[in-house]
């Protein structure tokens, strides 16, 4: 007996793919759900602690920052070094400033602790000494007024607005404790078309 001949190939039986699993949603949703409760703890963190923005209400500190900028400031920056002259800080309202809605002030670092400030003819002196300040204009240098001569106390800091003529700081509260320091402001972040460091 013949077998009649065949042009297709024999068949071999293939076993089919197990089923997929179901996803399983529930589980998805808990790990989303612990991504977005670890993000936002970490976002929580970073502002206590190390970075906040901060918004500029009034023009005390123009041209520099323009009322409507906004401002990262770090609050670790002084435990790692010390403050410097001309730095710009954020800092708590002092208890004796009765100014409404104001929680925070930013101001300029223009004296430290233990020199001795005063003005003459529009000027900053520190110790006697005419101050340079690099981060005003040319046209607002030699603006500065009323500055009676003061020593500054261990721990406080002698701070003003960059604009000289309408800026509310220690010529009118006084030098600053460093207890109220908040830190650093370090960048512009807004508008888009002002960012750049301080």
């Amino acid at each position: 007996m013949s077998i009649p001949a065949t042009d297709e190939p024999p068949s071999v039986e293939t076993p089919e793919p197990p089923p997929k699993a179901p996803p399983n949603r529930r589980r998805a949703l808990i790990e989303w759900g612990v991504i977005l409760l670890v993000a936002l703890l970490a976002a929580l963190l970073l502002r206590t602690f190390i970075i906040q923005p901060y918004f500029i209400p009034s023009g005390s500190m123009e041209p520099t920052l323009k009322v409507g900028d906004k401002v990262l400031v770090n609050k670790l920056s002084y435990d790692f070094h010390s403050i410097h002259r001309g730095d710009v800080i954020v800092f708590k309202k002092p208890a004796d400033d009765f100014t409404p809605g104001i929680k925070d002030l930013i101001k300029r670092v223009i004296g430290l602790p233990g020199e001795t400030i005063s003005s003459k003819d529009g000027f900053v002196y520190i110790n006697g000494v005419r101050l340079n300040e690099p981060w005003l204009p040319k046209v607002d240098r030699g603006v500065t007024v009323g500055i009676k001569p003061t020593l500054i106390p261990p721990g406080e800091y002698y701070v003003m607005g960059d604009n000289r003529t309408d800026s509310s700081d220690s010529r009118v509260i006084g030098p600053i404790p460093k207890s109220l320091i908040v830190g650093r402001a370090f960048i512009k972040v807004w508008p888009l078309d002002r960012i750049g460091t301080l």
